[in-house]
């Protein structure tokens, strides 16, 4: 009997950095828009997120893009991937 372990993918996001907010983390806003089911209306929704970011290259206004990984603290939950484009 072989036993694979493979694991699951892990969902990844892009978002805006909102805030560097102390050693190793950034604060990341996501943007969804989805259909509202009634009225067909478009729906901009927004999260914030943790973002456990090692070398601290992410600065506020940089587009990112982040990977749902273990639990680092209370509120990081993801980390940084890579820095699609600095902030002008």
């Amino acid at each position: 009997m072989t036993v694979t372990t493979e694991r699951k993918s892990r969902k990844e996001r892009q978002g805006i950095v909102v805030s560097v907010s102390g050693e190793k983390t950034c604060v990341v806003m996501i943007e969804d828009r989805k259909k509202h089911p009634v009225y067909s209306k478009m729906i901009t929704t927004s999260k914030k997120l943790h973002v456990h970011d090692e070398d601290n290259a992410a600065g506020v206004g940089d587009s990112i893009r982040i990977m749902e990984t273990r639990p680092m603290s209370k509120l990081k939950r993801w980390r940084l991937i890579e820095v699609i484009e600095k902030a002008k």
